[in-house]
């Protein structure tokens, strides 16, 4: 899949039309997709999200919800202090 539109830094919409919400602690792996990024969405088993994000290119993995969900405010403040 292809990224159709990043204007948010938080909101990737793919080229299928759906919208995925990237967990705040993954958005520095984000910054170098471009439109042309290949993409593949894997379900996820964790607590913090359901799906993530697999950059085809180099493997990295980034933790998303659908937009219009919510992140659980205890697993995001638990994952993003380490624990």
């Amino acid at each position: 899949m292809k990224i159709r539109q990043h204007a948010e830094s938080h909101v990737v919409e793919l080229d299928d039309g759906s919208q995925w919400q990237i967990y705040p602690g993954d958005l520095a792996t984000t910054l170098s997709w471009k439109p042309e990024t290949d993409l593949r969405l894997e379900r996820n088993g964790d607590r913090t999200s359901s799906h993530v994000l697999v950059n085809a290119a180099d493997q990295s993995r980034v933790r998303v919800i659908a937009a219009g969900d919510t992140w659980s405010d205890g697993e995001v403040k638990k994952a993003l202090k380490g624990g």
